[in-house]
């Protein structure tokens, strides 16, 4: 018999399937963890101060910090 058969099972073939999109799964659940904000702390330092008191917050937002000074004469020279 010069060819021996290479045709795989089903269950080998579904041992397959499954491995590969659970693979898929854990890196799609990787990507969307990696993605995401980092929490909810920096959701109430960035939220504007109507909504941080309403959500009961003691932080400050990010408009009660002093912000730097913006350099606007090169870009009316431009």
């Amino acid at each position: 018999m010069p060819y021996p058969n290479s045709a795989l099972p089903a269950w080998q073939l579904a041992v397959i399937a499954v491995v590969a999109a659970g693979a898929l799964a854990v890196w799609l659940v990787a990507v969307f963890l990696a993605a995401r904000p980092s929490g909810r702390a920096d959701e109430a330092v960035l939220a504007s101060p109507s909504e941080s008191a309403a959500a009961g917050t003691d932080r400050p937002a990010v408009a009660d910090k002093p912000q730097p000074a913006r350099r606007t004469e090169s870009r009316k020279a431009a």
